[in-house]
């Protein structure tokens, strides 16, 4: 049994399937003689394709953004030219006789020991660079090579080091069941993804990869934030129990859709969905969410394959409102930097503190065009739409006049679809508030916008100057530790008083536990993962407001962590024994 830190709840049995398989795979098995030609072959057209797919991308990314953030791509095609990475991969394929693929893999193990030598900060950048043009290939090749399809035969739990955007969509239809990731936290890529399908995971089991193998059988708690590998028949036996007792819950809860979501004692309350797709917006409708409340457009970039245009961001945001509950879309502009990056816009080079330096809302000031693009892409995307059912948030807001100049670009670009003669809609503009300045500031930016989303999971580490993602530190990021509740509670109490609407876009919102706080505090907009809908909506039923603002008040009063969430755990488990198996708060 493996212990790490629980970050979607449920208990799944299946199949390891381990991702670095998957991505770059290391064929083990020699080539026959005649099969070398066709190999090297095989490799050369690849070769080309990823060539190809790197001017393409270079000629777009100086188009919309500028020549200097294009200049990696031209970086990334002399590497992919480079003689000696080219005769290596010859070599081997011809000496070793193994697949293009395994020389890759090899390649890149090579580069890394050598880099790992260095103490130059700028020659030890470049492993990113060569991992890039690795994978590049490597996506070309694996349109021939396809994992093992027996493995796939029944559920699959998915082992990697980090699930990445890009690697969770070429998952494609793979029956996944549950995720173990060596790093992340509660709010890495691995955990919203997994939450929002209501997958079962684990992040944070340090060196999973070198004790688990494809094909191994395991077993993930995330409710506990553990795993088990390669369990005996009795443990088994125990784990496919809980399973099935997981899977019943949901099914139980999933009945309530159709019902509106309000409290015990007849207060109505709007249950939101998180996306990040099309196929989010339509899980969202089948789970009974009365709209969207976030849709974070970063992953349409972070999946395309190059730079979305405003045409190909237009298409993306009418699918998504037409998918979505009610066609009611709150869209957050480009939240890309921190553990989120593309390199055309300048993230080729690491930050020493990345999550606290250009990223969000700052980065989009730096490309004014290319903000420019998505503002102008929303407001189209608008045009049919009822009025106010379409509004547009920004990430990371931190001063009044950050706030003001997005207005000004709004502006800007209302003016210029005007003169194009391009139809449009009017929307509400509002900020995310994750950094404490803007929280402590609440009452001066509400001034000027029209509606205000809490994401609490970069408030909380803000808050407590500990990054979520480093095991070190990310016990200290706590959303039921008195001073995140104490803040929240100001900022509601703030945004109520200037009847502004204001909602909870972070994790906290699907967890039993801090639902109770939230509520009690005058929250009535949460918008959670769409799996966690039913849960939250049956919670609600059983809970008056009056009761929430009792375990608010002796919340509040207390002063450790540890007290807070066992106390408030013990209420939700009296309130709804059965959801207490889903707070992992």
């Amino acid at each position: 049994m493996r212990k790490g830190i629980a970050v979607s709840p449920g208990v799944a049995v299946g199949t390891a399937y381990c991702i670095h398989e998957i991505f770059v795979n290391p064929d083990t098995r020699k080539l026959e003689d005649s099969q070398i030609t066709a190999e090297l072959a095989r490799y050369e057209t690849a070769r080309d394709k990823a060539a190809a797919d790197l001017r393409a991308l270079k000629n777009k990314v100086e188009r919309q953004v500028g020549p200097d953030e294009a200049a990696i791509f031209g970086m990334h095609e002399s590497i992919l030219r480079d003689a000696a990475f080219t005769n290596k991969i010859r070599g081997w394929v011809v000496n070793q006789r193994i697949s293009a693929p395994a020389a890759l893999h090899q390649l890149l193990n090579e580069y890394s020991a050598l880099f790992a030598r260095t103490r130059d900060e700028y020659l030890r950048e470049r492993l990113n660079d060569v991992r890039d043009v690795v994978n590049r290939i490597s996506g070309h090749l694996s349109d021939v090579l396809q994992p093992d399809s027996t493995v796939l035969d029944g559920p699959v739990i998915v082992i990697a080091d980090e699930l990445l955007p890009s690697q969770a969509v070429a998952l494609g239809d793979v029956n996944v069941m549950g995720i173990v990731t060596q790093r992340g936290s509660q709010t890495s890529h691995a955990a919203i993804i997994a939450r929002s399908r209501g997958i079962p995971a684990v992040s944070g089991v340090t060196n999973v990869l070198r004790q688990v193998q494809t094909g191994d059988l395991v077993v993930v708690d995330g409710s506990q934030g553990q795993i088990v590998l390669r369990p005996d028949a009795e443990t088994r036996a125990a784990y496919l129990k809980l399973e099935r007792e997981f899977f019943d819950l949901k099914d139980q809860l999933a009945e309530n859709r159709d019902q509106p979501a309000v409290t015990s004692d007849g207060v109505a309350l709007r249950l939101l969905a998180n996306i990040n797709n099309v196929a989010d917006a339509k899980a969202a409708v089948a789970m009974g969410a009365s709209g969207v409340g976030l849709y974070r457009t970063e992953y349409l970039y972070l999946t395309h394959p190059n730079v979305p245009d405003e045409e190909e961001q237009l298409v993306n945001y009418r699918q998504v409102i037409a998918a979505s509950p009610q066609q009611l879309v709150t869209i957050r502009t480009l939240d890309i930097g921190g553990d989120k990056t593309v390199p055309y816009l300048g993230h080729s080079h690491q930050e020493a503190n990345p999550f606290m330096g250009w990223r969000s809302i700052r980065l989009s000031f730096e490309h004014p065009e290319f903000f420019l693009t998505q503002l102008r892409a929303v407001l189209r995307a608008s045009a049919d739409a009822k009025p106010g059912h379409i509004r547009l948030m920004c990430p990371m807001i931190t001063t009044l006049e950050e706030m003001r100049r997005v207005r000004t670009m709004v502006r800007r670009a209302r003016r210029e679809l005007e003169e194009e003669g391009k139809t449009f809609g009017d929307v509400p503009l509002g900020l995310m508030l994750e950094v404490p300045a803007a929280a402590v500031a609440i009452d001066v930016i509400l001034e000027v916008v029209d509606f205000v989303s809490i994401g609490s999971n970069d408030l909380v580490q803000y808050l407590m100057a500990a990054d979520r993602d480093n095991p070190k530190v990310n016990h200290l990021c706590q959303p039921l530790s008195p001073p995140v509740l104490r803040v929240l509670n100001s900022v509601i109490q703030s945004c109520l008083r200037a009847d502004r609407p204001v909602t909870l876009c972070g994790e906290m919102a699907g967890a039993p536990s801090a639902f109770v706080l939230l509520l009690g505090m005058g929250l009535r907009n949460f918008s959670m993962s769409p799996a966690f809908v039913p849960s939250i909506k049956d919670l609600a039923s059983h809970l008056s407001v009056d009761r929430a603002e009792r375990i608010l008040h002796r919340a509040l009063q207390m002063k450790t962590v540890a007290h807070i969430k066992r106390f408030v755990h013990n209420e939700v488990a009296d309130i709804a024994p059965s959801l207490a198996l889903l707070d992992t708060a």
